[in-house]
């Protein structure tokens, strides 16, 4: 029994060496760029490490959602507007976060997006639909992250994506699970090529939060959209009690 006890304290001793010995130290001047800082889990992020002495870059959608986190934040912390589905406006944030770094590497960035996304059988869906999310949560957050790729290679950095776990079940027709299997691809093949200069590449599948993307008046008011707009033979093929049901 004795050996035993001791045992245990000694493995708990080990595994407190071992995460302590992980833990990033000097935070200071440690710069993260998180993205989809306006509201939700990017913009408690940004006030969490602001708080923990990290130097925070926030990208938010909208104008009104940068002045409210600097306004609670400590003078640190800076906010640069993005949208990921515009080059221009992605080439001006990078930009943004070269002159901040003055030179120096990036320390982290933390990838959060969630593009508009209607929920609707795949037949009643056109391309554009698939535009609407893909062009923001896929291919605009890899345009991104290839455009700072030098600087976190420069700081031994890490990239951390966030992806919510709801997209990861395909149980409906559209983008959005597109989008984030999608990135979980992209993210396994960047760990294995970035392992060689020091990046690490890690994925976060967390929960479900409420969220306006939740919201059953908002799916609803976009299936009948998507209904009133197709043709009388998909529409029949359906039959008109499949929208009630």
């Amino acid at each position: 029994l004795h050996i035993a006890i001791l045992a245990s304290i000694l493995s708990l001793v080990i595994y407190w060496f071992i995460r302590d010995s992980h833990r990033v130290t000097n935070l200071s001047g440690k710069h993260v760029f998180i993205i989809g800082c306006d509201t939700g889990l990017g913009n408690s992020l940004a006030k969490w490490l602001d708080k923990r002495g990290f130097s925070v870059i926030a990208a938010c959608a909208t104008e009104k959602g940068g002045q409210e986190l600097r306004s609670c934040s400590s003078l640190s912390l800076k906010t640069v507007n993005l949208n990921l589905a515009d080059s221009n406006s992605i080439a001006r944030a990078v930009v943004f976060v070269i002159k901040e770094r003055a030179g120096k590497g990036l320390f982290g960035l933390v990838r959060n997006a969630e593009g508009t996304a209607p929920v609707a059988p795949t037949d009643w869906l056109r391309i554009e639909d698939f535009h609407s999310v893909l062009d923001v949560s896929l291919l605009g957050l890899i345009e991104l992250t290839l455009k700072l790729l030098p600087l976190l290679k420069k700081a031994e950095g890490r990239v951390v994506n966030l992806i919510n776990a709801k997209g990861l079940i395909a149980f409906i027709g559209g983008g959005y699970s597109l989008s984030k299997w999608g990135m979980e691809a992209f993210s396994d093949t960047l760990r294995i090529e970035m392992q060689h200069f020091g990046v690490k590449v890690s994925i976060v599948e967390h929960g479900f939060f409420k969220a306006g993307a939740d919201n059953s008046d908002v799916i609803e008011r976009d299936l009948l959209r998507l209904w009133n707009r197709l043709t009388p033979e998909i529409r029949n093929s359906y039959g008109e009690k499949y929208l009630v049901e």
